[in-house]
């Protein structure tokens, strides 16, 4: 009875988050990053490099953007028609701009972002118990098999078959899920442990880390009994996030260190400066 409760309430938990993750779609930008119907006009009309620059430059003025493309422009969206968000980038395969996209999932057939990341993370976490569960409730049939106290040819099979599915599934997503979590700790995505950020000063892969307890809090949320269950608690709208940059600023200490560490966090030597001027890069 015990074996079976625990069974079911991993399974419910595994379907519930799967179901989250598939079915959660990701959110887009606001409106208020989009050009204008007289914007997009003009932008599209204009041949003058300089004045396209000046047309991205009075819009990400209104905005809360502070990442740039490695050139130091500002990140523009050519097929959504759009200024980027911070962390946001443009999914090929859905065909939109996806708030701190993080990568496109085939196992769910979703784009894994701002908001269903949180339910990805906890389908790996359950579907690895689930794992973890069949095989070890399976072994001891397998060592009946082993010694040749099993002697039904049928119940061989399925054991075998359950063990080796269980373990195989278990190690990879155990790898998988690790990964996810050292990002969650640094406050990364996937594409930016890949590519670093690039911030007005230059690219900084640590831009974005507050320390674990905040990162933590920025996926999970604050209320801790929310932390396990596919309930959305992730902190903000997936518009703007919290950068490290802007809390030295404000600290007047943290400001006048030359080296700022926090939890062993081994910084990049940022850029010679804020270029002068801001170039256009179309990003697909």
């Amino acid at each position: 009875v015990a074996y079976l409760i625990i069974f079911h309430i991993l399974f419910v938990l595994f379907v519930w988050t799967y179901w989250k993750s598939i079915f959660t779609l990701p959110v887009q930008p606001g409106k208020k990053y989009h050009m204008s119907y007289a914007d997009k006009e003009r932008y599209e009309n204009e041949e003058r490099p300089e004045v396209q620059r000046q047309i991205l430059a009075e819009m990400a003025r209104k905005l809360p953007v502070y990442t740039r493309t490695g050139n130091g422009g500002v990140r523009f969206c050519d097929r959504c028609q759009l200024i980027k968000p911070d962390r946001c980038h443009h999914c090929s395969i859905c065909a939109v701009c996806v708030l701190k996209m993080d990568h496109h999932c085939p196992w769910v057939n979703n784009c894994i972002g701002f908001s269903n990341y949180k339910f990805f993370l906890l389908f790996l976490a359950y579907s690895l118990l689930y794992c973890l569960y069949i095989a070890a409730t399976v072994f001891k049939y397998f060592i009946k098999y082993w010694t040749g106290e099993l002697t039904n040819g049928r119940s061989k099979f399925h054991v075998l078959f359950l063990l080796f599915v269980a373990v195989m599934f278990f190690v990879s997503l155990m790898f998988l899920f690790g990964y996810h979590c050292w990002l969650v700790s640094r406050n990364r995505s996937t594409l930016e442990a890949f590519s670093a950020p690039v911030f007005q000063n230059g690219p900084d892969k640590n831009g974005f880390n507050l320390g674990f307890v905040k990162n933590l809090q920025q996926v999970f949320g604050e209320e801790k009994k929310l932390w396990l269950l596919p309930i959305a608690s992730s902190q903000g709208d997936g518009h703007f996030f919290p950068m490290r940059a802007l809390c030295e600023a404000q600290n007047p200490l943290l400001a006048s260190e030359e080296q700022w560490e926090d939890d062993g966090i081994d910084e990049e030597p940022h850029g010679s400066g804020e270029a002068s001027s801001l170039a256009i890069e179309r990003e697909t």
